[in-house]
Parts: C-alpha cells; structure tokens; sequence
C-alpha cells in the first residue's frame, strides 16, 4: 500500500471518527466524573498518612461519630421497637384466648393467647416471619444499588411496613381476635410488614456508616502526647457498635412495653405501641433529607460483577474435582478479568478499572464469610420462639413468660460500652489484633455455650416437672398450668452469652459487609449477610419437629453443636483472609460505568 493511500485512511478515520477511541474516551470521562471521589479526595486534604512501619508499630484509635449517623440510629430504633413486636407473636399464635377475654389479656396470674395454635405451628409462623423478613432485603438492595438509591428506598420500605402494622393492629381487635380470620389477617399482615422491614434492613446499615466520609489511615497526637492511627475500619466498627446500640435500646423498650400490655390490655394495644412509635422514622428520615450523605446508584451493578467472576473461571474448571477447587481458589484467579491483563483489547462489557476488579474480589470474599452464618443464627432465632416456650414451663412468679427475653438487649445495652470503651482499647494497646474475623469465631463459640446452657436447663425442667418429659401441656384436673419449681431467671446465662455472640459476630458482620464491599454494591452485599438469617430460619423450619416436648434438649444441643463446630471450621477456612485484612481495608478505589452506549449483559 502507497504512503499516500496510508495517510488518506488516517484522515478518513479521523473524520469519521474511531468507535472504539470514542468509546474508550467515553469511559475514561465517565470514570473521572465522580463526585464521591472528589468529595473523598478533599476530606483528605491536609492529613499525615502512615508509612508502613507506623502501619506495624502505632497503636490504632478510632474517630468521632459523626451526628448524622445518630439521626439515622433514631430511625432504626423506632423501626426495631415496631418490629419487637414479634416478641408476643409466640403466644399470641401458641396459647389460647384466655376464658372470659375478648383482648387476649392473661391477667395478672393467667396466659396470654388468642389463636391456640399449638407450639408447632407458634415456631413454623415465626421461623416464617424470620425467614421473610430476611429474604427481602435482596429486593431492597438491588432496587437501592440499581435505581433509586438508599434514602428512596427507605422511604417506601417505612411506609410499606406501616401499612402491615395497620393490618396487624386488626387482626387483634375484639370481635376479630381468635377466629380463623384473625389468623388470616395476621398472617397478611406478617407479609406486608416482612416486605417494607426487609427492604429497610438492607439499606438503614450502609447508609449509617456512610456518613463517616473519610476512607484513609492518617496519623494524629493524643492529649498524651501518643502518636496513633487513626483507622476508619475501627470506626466503622465503632458506629455499628452504638447503631446496635440504639437498636436493642428500641428493642428492650418495645419489648417490655408490649409484654405487659399484651398480659394486661390486650394484643391490640401491644400492636398499637410499635406502629405509633413507629411513625417517628418518617419524620426524622424527613428532617435529615438534605444532610444525609449516600452513594447514588449507578445502573446494574450486579450483572457486570457476576460476569467478572464467570469470566475469571475460564479455564479453570476440570474433570478432577480437587484440581478444580485448587484452580478456582487460586491467588490470581481474579487478574483474568482485569482489564488490563486483556491482550488484543478488552471486551466491550468491560466499563470499569483493575481497582474495581480487586473491591469486586474482596465483596465476594466477604459473602464467602457470611456462608457460615446460618450455623450462627440457629442458636441465636431460638430466642424468638423455643427459649420463650421453655420460660412458660417454669416458675415465673407473676412475671410474663416472654419478659425474659428483654435480657438479651439489656445485656447488649450494658455491654457494648464496656467493649468499645474497655475491652477492644485494652486488647489495642496489648499489641492484640482482634480482627474481625477473629471476632466473628468468638461469636459462634459464645453462641454454642449459650445453647448447652438453655440444653441443661431443659434438662432439668424434664426431671423436675410433675409431669416429666411433657412439661408443655402439664396440666392439673381443673385445667391449672403445672410448671417446674425451678426459677424462671435461670435462663439467664443463655440470653447474657448470646448478647457477647451478637457483640462478636452480628455486629462484626455488619461492620464487614460494609467496608469489605464495592462503593456501589454495599446494599446487595450487606443483603447477602441479612439473607443468611433467611437461610437459617429455613433450615430451623427442619427443626420444628425438634420444638416439642420430650426432644427439646435435642434440640438445643443439635443447635450448640453446628454453631461450635461450624465456628472451629469457620476460623480454619478464613485464617489466610484475616491475614490479608489491612490490604484488604486500603484498596484504592475501583470506578465501574454501568452503561456508555453499550448493555453490559
């Protein structure tokens, strides 16, 4: 070809342009106009940051909460003591309506009921409202992550889950209350309500500890004259530390309230308080509408982060299925789906960075870590159901049975204080990394004690009961309910040691969901981790069988079983991971343009 030929095709493309140039342009644009970035960038300004030896060698500290995020722990306070109401579900579904009751009020010395269920269907319909609660807020997420962003989708989801507690509040007036429609109307309203917390839930989280904008260790000087670290992660921790905090605040008063107005008043007022209290989450989401700080969504996220990981596979899967597992497990399995590490150009799905790539790898690390959740939730969803059952069978002295179930938020009230204030700082300056995963394994092991302990104490209600290995439906020749001398503030141990568990663990899962996920993926990631509970409420629907009377110590030490062993296993698989958290927790930031011109599909 003539020189001269050349140099009229290189003005011929100049004129009509080059797709892909364009194209490339177009997304190099896209990917330096981020406002977040730029925000994050200027929060920086002026901070001294570590070198590597301090990184070793400095003791790390935690920032200040920004007020922001306790305007968001009001919302979710108000939506816990709305959703405590499930603390009277058990009865109101297991006993009957008391004699001469039209509101389900036991009195003082009698047991509050409506529908006479039985303890069967009792722990089948919570487990349901377990699992429901936590299958929703895959939805929320990808419709937060995709369209509408996390501030919207909070709106709707508060005034969905209103709209449940309406229904509810019907189903438990007099008239209504222990016929098969109140039945029917309660079980609607479980779903609508389940629907609008689901879709809360997997929002509320990220966006509280998206109001702490700086991402970066920096260096400051104590009153002491001590040079630290200051860490977001610790901070992030902190935030979901006191989050929980003003969670189980809401739930203790919630819970408390709704005892006593159930045993005394009725169910109606015990629904009446969660919805009324519940009607502050939309004036406080109101007030702080122009102050909230939040990732806004960027398109379909989720295809394009699937789509990594299947391309990262090929050539990578064998008919050995140990070579497999190697291959798939690899360091460098995700460097494939680098754009980057592309030779003759890069496909044209591929619209983001290398740096995208790696918090893609780190997301789903992540949900790798809340596979072993479900094993955890077993221990602890039986606070809802079988601990109250078993509370009903023993001496309660005119207390409620379902008061006792108050001492696990109280105990987490007392002590996630003592942890963020005491134990995490000592651990610190003992030169003890308890990184999160170290913590979560903790949480399992507490987990697991808390069941042996409610596995002996059943144990011991069997051999003291008059009536044996029947103690549910022990009853005297006039109907009277016969329970066991032994005092009802035994179970307190089981409630005490599955706070320390939610302490290590729930929080801590939190906390890693959030800062383990891509910016624009938070809410599906943090979904992940409340879908677990989902997960577990389906595998405990195979134990409902277990919740009857005599296989109730089965069914406790079944549960302390998984929740060991699965946590001994737990640590073993992620031990190469924890070693790998502060290069996890220092990624530079990865950029991702869901659509220039092109379907990422």
């Amino acid at each position: 070809m003539a020189d001269s030929d050349i140099i009229v095709g290189l003005v011929q493309a100049n004129q009509h342009g080059n797709p892909v140039y364009d194209w490339e342009k177009k997304l190099s644009e896209n990917m330096v106009a981020d406002p977040l970035d730029n925000d994050a960038d200027s929060i920086h300004e002026g901070l001294q940051f570590p070198t590597a030896e301090e990184m070793l060698t400095l003791r790390r500290v935690s920032d200040k909460i920004p007020w922001n995020a306790y305007l968001i722990a009001i919302v979710e306070l108000a939506e816990r003591f709305s959703v405590s109401s499930s603390v009277v579900f058990t009865n109101y579904i297991q006993q009957p309506l008391p004699p001469f009751s039209r509101t389900g009020a036991g009195g003082a010395n009698g047991q509050s009921g409506a529908l006479g269920a039985g303890q069967q269907m009792s722990t089948g319909l919570t487990t349901f409202y377990q699992f429901w609660v936590y299958l929703c807020p895959i939805a929320g997420a990808y419709i937060a992550d995709t369209y509408w962003g996390r501030y919207k989708t909070i709106c709707w989801s508060v005034a969905i889950a209103m709209l449940g507690h309406i229904i509810m509040i019907v189903s438990s007036i007099p008239g209504i209350i222990g016929s098969r429609a109140s039945l029917g109307i309660f079980i609607l309203s479980i779903i609508i309500t389940g629907t609008g917390t689901g879709g809360f839930k997997s929002n509320v989280s990220p966006l509280v500890a998206e109001q702490y904008r700086i991402t970066k260790c920096y260096i400051t000087v104590t009153s002491s004259g001590e040079r630290v670290i200051v860490d977001p992660t610790m901070t992030t921790t902190r935030i979901y530390m006191y989050f929980y905090l003003f969670i189980n605040i809401g739930a203790l008063i919630g819970q408390i309230g709704m005892v006593y107005a159930e045993k005394y008043v009725g169910f109606w007022l015990a629904y009446t308080l969660p919805t009324a209290v519940f009607c502050i989450s939309p004036l406080v989401l109101w007030y702080g509408r122009s102050r909230y700080r939040s990732s806004p969504p960027q398109g379909s996220v989720l295809p394009a982060a699937l789509r990594i990981w299947r391309y990262a596979q090929r050539g990578r899967w064998s008919w050995n299925p140990y070579k497999t597992i190697k291959n798939l497990n690899s360091d460098d399995f995700w460097e494939s789906a680098k754009p980057s590490k592309q030779v003759g150009g890069k496909p044209r799905w591929m619209t983001f960075d290398d740096q995208w790539v790696d918090e893609v790898r780190r997301g789903f690390k992540a949900c790798g870590v809340f596979i072993w959740f479900p094993l955890y939730w077993l221990c602890y969803n039986q606070l809802n159901n079988n601990l109250i059952s078993q509370a009903a069978t023993m001496t309660t002295n005119g207390l409620p049975n379902d008061i006792l179930s108050n001492l696990d938020p109280f105990a987490l009230i007392i002590f996630i204080p003592i942890c963020d204030l005491l134990i995490y700082p000592a651990l610190a300056r003992a030169g003890i990394q308890f990184t999160s995963l170290k913590k979560i394994a903790w949480g399992f092991g507490t987990a697991a004690a808390s069941m042996i302990w409610a596995a002996v104490v059943q144990y011991y209600i069997y051999k003291t009961n008059p009536c044996g290995h029947h103690a549910a439906t022990c009853e005297d020749a006039n109907g009277n309910p016969l329970v066991s001398p032994l005092n009802v503030w035994i179970q307190s141990g089981s409630y005490v040691l599955i706070a320390f568990s939610e302490i290590f663990a729930s929080i801590t899962g939190l906390e890693y969901a959030f800062t383990k996920a891509p910016t624009n993926m938070r809410s599906l990631v943090m979904s992940v981790f409340l879908f677990m509970n989902a997960v577990s409420a389906a595998i405990g629907e195979a134990f409902v069988s277990l919740s009857l009377d005599p296989l109730l110590v089965w069914n406790y030490a079944i549960s302390a079983i998984l929740a060991g062993v699965g946590g001994f296993l737990f640590w073993i698989a992620v031990r190469k991971l924890d070693k790998e958290e502060d290069k996890l927790n220092n990624l530079a930031n990865g950029h991702f343009v869901g659509e220039v011109g092109l379907n990422p599909l």
